[in-house]
C-alpha cells in the first residue's frame, strides 16, 4: 500500500521541466509571506476600527488596482516578455508593503492599497505566461497545479504565521509580506536566466486572434467573474463572520487558511494527474463550483464551532482543487505564443473585477441583510455558474466576434 502510494505521487510529479520547478520555488518563497490580504478585513475592523462597509471598500481597492495592473501587464508581457515583468513587480511590490504598513487614515490607506495591488497583480499575467512557456501541452494542467501547490504551500505557512503575528502586532504582516516579495525577486534573478523574448517571438506560431474577438472566451470570463466573486468571500467576509459571529480567534482562522493550503499541497497534484485529459475541463469546473457553493451554505446549516468551520473549509478547498487548475487549462488552450499575454491579462483582470465586487457586494449584503442571506446568495449564484458552464460546453460552435 505504501509503495503504491509513493508510486502514485512519483508519477504525479514526473515529466515537468526544470524551469517549472525553479519557478515554483520562487513562488513558494514569495507566497510564504502572504498574510496581508487574508487578514486585511480583520485589520481594518479590529485594529483601525473601520466599519464593515469601509473595510469592504479597502478590500475593493485591491481589486481596482489589480484590474489596471493586469491589463497593463498583459500589454507589456506581449511586447518584452514575462521575465522582467515578474522581477520588477516582485521587487517594487515588496517595497510598497513597507509603505502601506504605515498608512492608517482611510483615504491614504485606500490609495496605498490601490497602488500596492496594481504592482503586485502585474506579476500574475507574466507568471501565467511563464508557466505556459516552460511547460508542454501534455502536462500543462499539472504545471499550473505545481504552481498552485507552491502558492498554497507558501500560503499555508504564511496564513499560520500571519495568525500568530496578527494576534500580537498587525504591522508585522506587512513587513514579512514585503520581505518575501523582495527575496523572491532576487531568487528569480539568480535561478532563471532572462528569456530573449524577441528572438523566440519571431520563430513562434502565427499571431493568434485578439481575446476581445473570442466570444466563447469572453463568456467564460463573465462566468469566471461570478465564480470568483463567490469564492473570494473566503478572504473577505468569511473571516469576519468567523470572528464576529462564531467567535473564532485569529490563530484559529490562520489554522483554517493553513488547512486550505495543506489540502491543496497534499492532494491536488495526484488528483490532477488522474483527471487530466479525461474529460472536458468545464466538467471538472462544474464539480468544483458545486462543492464551493455547498461549503458556503454549510455556514447557514451548521452550529457555530471550529469543527463546523473545518467542514466548510474542506468543501470549499475540494471545490477549488477541481475548478481552478482546469480554468487555466481552458484559457491557455485557446492561445498562441504571441497572444498569450493578452489572454492572461484578461483572465487575471477578471479575477481582479471579482476582487472589487466580492468585498463590496459581500459587505453591503452583510450590513443590510446579514451573513445568513450572503451565504444563500453565494449558493444561488453557484447554481447559475454551473448552468453557464453546461451552456459553454454544449456550445460546440466557436463564437468569434468580428469588427
Amino acid at each position: 500500500m505504501l509503495a503504491a502510494t509513493v508510486g502514485l505521487y512519483r508519477k504525479a510529479y514526473t515529466g515537468l521541466s526544470r524551469e517549472t520547478w525553479l519557478l515554483g520555488l520562487v513562488i513558494l518563497i514569495n507566497r510564504s509571506g502572504t498574510m496581508v490580504v487574508p487578514f486585511m478585513s480583520i485589520y481594518c475592523t479590529q485594529k483601525l476600527h473601520y466599519t464593515i462597509g469601509q473595510s469592504g471598500f479597502v478590500m475593493s481597492m485591491f481589486g481596482a488596482g489589480s484590474i489596471i495592473g493586469a491589463i497593463l501587464s498583459g500589454k507589456v508581457v506581449d511586447r518584452i516578455g514575462f521575465y522582467y515583468v515578474q522581477f520588477f513587480t516582485l521587487l517594487v511590490g515588496g517595497s510598497l508593503f513597507f509603505v502601506v504598513a504605515e498608512l492608517t487614515h482611510f483615504t491614504s490607506l485606500c490609495v496605498g492599497v490601490f497602488f500596492l495591488s496594481l504592482v503586485n497583480e502585474s506579476f500574475r499575467p507574466a507568471n501565467s505566461t511563464a508557466i505556459a512557456h516552460y511547460s508542454k501541452e501534455a502536462n500543462r494542467t499539472r504545471s499550473y497545479s505545481l504552481n498552485r501547490l507552491a502558492i498554497n504551500l507558501g500560503f499555508s505557512f504564511g496564513a499560520a504565521l500571519g495568525g500568530f503575528l496578527a494576534s500580537r502586532n498587525y504591522q508585522l504582516l506587512f513587513w514579512v509580506d514585503g520581505a518575501t516579495n523582495i527575496c523572491a525577486a532576487f531568487l528569480l534573478w539568480k535561478l532563471l536566466p532572462p528569456i530573449r523574448y524577441k528572438q523566440q517571438q519571431r520563430s513562434s506560431e502565427a499571431r493568434g486572434q485578439s481575446p476581445f474577438k473570442d466570444g466563447n472566451f469572453l463568456f467564460f470570463l463573465f462566468m469566471l467573474v461570478l465564480f470568483a466573486t463567490c469564492f473570494m468571500q473566503l478572504y473577505g467576509m468569511q473571516p469576519v463572520f468567523l470572528k464576529t459571529i462564531w467567535h473564532i480567534n485569529e490563530q484559529q482562522i490562520g489554522m483554517l487558511m493553513a488547512l486550505n493550503g495543506l489540502m491543496i499541497v497534499t492532494m491536488e497534484m495526484v488528483m490532477i494527474h488522474n483527471l487530466e485529459g479525461r474529460k472536458n475541463p468545464l466538467f471538472f469546473i462544474r464539480i468544483g463550483v458545486l462543492l464551493i457553493g455547498m461549503g458556503f451554505i454549510c455556514m447557514n446549516l451548521l452550529q457555530g464551532a471550529f469543527l463546523s468551520a473545518v467542514v466548510s473549509m474542506v468543501l470549499i478547498t475540494l471545490g477549488e482543487m477541481f475548478s481552478m487548475p482546469f480554468m487555466n487549462t481552458y484559457w491557455v488552450g485557446r492561445t498562441k505564443a504571441n497572444n498569450r499575454g493578452s489572454y492572461a491579462a484578461l483572465y487575471t483582470a477578471s479575477w481582479s473585477v471579482a476582487q472589487v465586487a466580492a468585498p463590496t457586494i459581500g459587505s453591503q449584503v452583510v450590513e443590510h441583510a446579514g451573513f445568513h442571506i450572503l451565504w444563500w446568495v453565494v449558493g444561488i449564484l453557484s447554481v447559475l455558474i454551473i448552468c453557464m458552464a453546461f451552456a459553454l460546453q454544449n456550445n460546440h460552435k466557436e463564437i468569434v466576434l468580428v469588427e
